[in-house]
């Protein structure tokens, strides 16, 4: 079995460690009320080494470790000192370390961090926890993977009152800042009883003491023109705006450069703060506004011209949500710039000189023409229709105006009918204030006809602009119906968003099929597929999720009238009080047969019924909803029976376990059959 680094474990005992607060743990003589899962793997408490771990001597796929109940009402940092080793760094399941939270009232852990990269010491991990009513526990979960030899050891958890990015370099962790390395300028921890040429300064500012620590890097390395130096912290894992403050020394013989820059998950960086003096022999205070509405690392930066550039120290990096220069106002909410159509237009207008471009429409269930992309029955918005169609035609539907200076991802989808070439009838511009315009940013090439597509587009812009959605009509000989639905706007970039960790008791099939499985896996059992089923005049054109992506369906033509397939869930965890199941499903088909959802609670034989659709009922998906309680462990099942013809495959997609009550209820939860009104179309 591989070694640990027990050296730097030692070295790793932190300043009052006798006071750790609650959920804090250095596992120096006990696990801190932390308990392992005796349904998995047992962690091993090494106290002479101060960690506990987990590993392959032991047969088993993981380990998990929940700490005791914690309560804060204040935002705080959880700080892991971990390690993974491994015999194979290429193992293509190698052992991971997850760490999750684990609230009140939550039938799902939400994940917070992930990493799997092996190293020959110890790693530090700094995540951000938002201030909450409710309580909650840690949880972490050591997964072994495939690797014959593989070990897993936490030396340190430490839960500290304040922010991530915020430290004094008093403790050896350095708070999870990182120096990037450079042949000829680094940043160096300086201070403390050593007395040596890299203690520069006399006093740190946080203890104003010879023993105190801060951070510095010095010129005298320097070999080249613009040598950099960057200290990097760790990155923010809530949305943050507020005032951040440093202490900083700079003395310089020749011009020095010291930035403070902002860096987003994609690379982008943003200049946030400069220095203006040319000296500072004592410690002097920075403050700047600071926005991270996305995952950001703060970098500081300091640039070199020659080896007789001087030095630059560090200290006592704080935050406050309270803005430095007193703005007043509340913060962009990106929510206004979105809209379902549900309730009308929102914050979206049309400008009366192009005439009624967009008309927001209703399409009753019907099997002939797909309704919006919210429910399967509400409402969205049509261009083109047949009292606007006309050579020449152009549709303008314009958004609000969004703030310069920030990055944005917007997403939204079409669907597109009766074209005969597609390209261009739909393109999203960039417009300033007074409805000049500046670029086109997108525009539809080809799509699935009569399928609700999603398309996402990232950009910044340095002025505040808005965003049109432009319908063209070329001629009347090509003009057909263009469908735009579920508009949404989020700040960062639309990469950095996915890669974003998924929300607990969210599914979409897009990689497996997440928390469920199946009793029993055939031909005649539940598949998971992306465009149309190989049956025509039944099952979806594609998924609800993108238009493009996955979805779980039975395929008819393999099963016979009255077969059954079930996707059950895993065991989930009860709760006191009412959960929310949202879902979407496709029943379209002549022969279509019953699609029902149970919960079987835990210790029962029986399943209780909680929802059941018998026939076809629309050829667009539908949304489900689905109100239900258990205090005790359960788990959810789909079933779908094969109707009376090949023409009854039925498919779900996207499915949401909420904890709470609906926020819209669902008046019929048994029902068969559609409406009467087939194909009608409210304006």
């Amino acid at each position: 079995m591989l070694q640990f680094c027990l050296l730097a474990a030692h070295a790793l005992q932190l300043a009052g460690a006798a006071l750790l607060s609650p959920g804090s743990c250095n596992f120096e003589d006990s696990a801190c009320g932390y308990e392992w899962d005796y349904a998995h793997l047992p962690w091993a408490l090494h106290g002479e080494g101060h960690y506990i771990s987990v590993d392959t001597s032991y047969k088993g796929e993981k380990a998990v470790l929940s700490s005791p109940e914690l309560y804060s009402e204040e935002w705080s940092c959880v700080r892991l000192i971990y390690q993974i080793a491994m015999t194979s760094e290429a193992s293509p399941d190698p052992a991971r370390l997850n760490l999750y939270l684990r609230q009140e009232g939550e039938s799902f852990d939400r994940l917070l961090w992930s990493a799997n990269e092996p190293s020959d010491s110890w790693l530090i991990a700094s995540l951000d926890l938002m201030n909450s009513t409710k309580k909650y526990k840690i949880v972490l979960e050591g997964e072994l993977g495939q690797d014959k030899s593989a070990s897993i050891a936490v030396f340190e958890i430490k839960i500290t009152p304040g922010y991530c990015i915020e430290c004094d370099f008093e403790e050896n962790h350095l708070c999870g800042f990182v120096n990037l390395w450079n042949p000829n300028v680094n940043w160096f921890v300086g201070g403390g009883n050593i007395r040596n040429s890299q203690s520069i300064l006399p006093k740190d500012h946080t203890l104003n003491s010879e023993l105190g620590h801060y951070m510095y890097v010095d010129s005298v390395y320097v070999k080249h023109f613009q040598e950099v130096a960057q200290l990097i912290s760790p990155k923010t894992m809530a949305p943050m705006s507020g005032c951040l403050s440093f202490y900083y020394q700079l003395k310089q013989e020749s011009s020095i450069v010291f930035t403070v820059y902002l860096r987003d998950t994609t690379g982008f960086y943003e200049e946030i703060w400069k220095t203006d003096s040319a000296l500072s022999a004592d410690w002097a205070l920075a403050e700047v506004d600071f926005n991270a509405p996305y995952p950001m690392e703060l970098i500081f930066e300091v640039a070199f011209n020659s080896a007789k550039g001087g030095y630059v120290a560090l200290d006592d990096i704080s935050f406050s949500p309270v803005y430095c220069s007193n703005q007043t106002g509340t913060p962009f909410n990106p929510a206004a710039a979105g809209c379902n159509f549900e309730e009308g237009l929102c914050n979206f207008y049309q400008d009366h000189k192009d005439g009624p471009g967009w008309s927001r429409v209703k399409v009753k269930r019907n099997v002939y023409r797909a309704g919006d992309h919210t429910t399967g029955f509400g409402y969205y918005l049509l261009a083109n229709t047949k009292f606007t169609s006309q050579p020449g035609y152009i549709g303008r539907l314009y958004g609000p105006i969004l703030p310069g200076n920030l990055q944005f991802c917007l997403r939204f989808y079409y669907a597109l009918y009766g074209f005969f070439k597609m390209s261009g009838t739909l393109a999203v511009y960039i417009f300033e204030e007074n409805h000049v315009v500046q670029e086109k940013i997108w525009s539809v090439l080809d799509s699935p006809k009569g399928v609700w597509t999603q398309a996402e587009i990232s950009f910044k812009k340095p002025m505040p602009c808005k965003v049109v959605f432009v319908s063209w009509c070329k001629s009347f000989w090509d003009c057909g119906l263009v469908a735009l639905d579920d508009v949404s706007l989020s700040l960062g970039s639309c990469q950095a968003a996915d890669r974003l960790l998924p929300n607990p008791g969210e599914c979409n099939f897009e990689k497996d099929e997440c928390v469920f499985t199946q009793k029993k896996r055939g031909r005649g059992s539940w598949h998971r597929r992306r465009g149309p089923t190989p049956t025509s005049y039944t099952g979806p054109k594609g998924d609800h999720t993108t238009g493009v992506g996955y979805y779980m369906y039975i395929e008819a033509s393999d099963m016979v009238y009255g077969q059954r397939a079930y996707l059950v869930s895993r065991s989930l965890r009860g709760v006191s009080g009412k959960q929310c199941l949202t879902f979407f499903y496709n029943m379209y088909g002549a022969g279509t047969g019953l699609l029902s959802v149970y919960l079987k609670k835990e210790g029962d034989e029986d399943e209780i019924p909680l929802w059941r659709r018998t026939g076809e009922q629309s050829i667009s998906w539908l949304r489900g909803l689905i109100e239900y309680e258990s205090d005790r462990n359960y788990q959810i099942i789909f079933e779908a029976i094969r109707g009376v013809s090949m023409r009854s495959d039925t498919a779900i997609d996207d499915i949401l376990f909420q904890a709470g009550p609906c926020l819209e209820v669902e008046e019929i939860q048994f029902s068969s059959g559609y409406p009467d009104s087939l194909n009608e179309i409210e304006y």
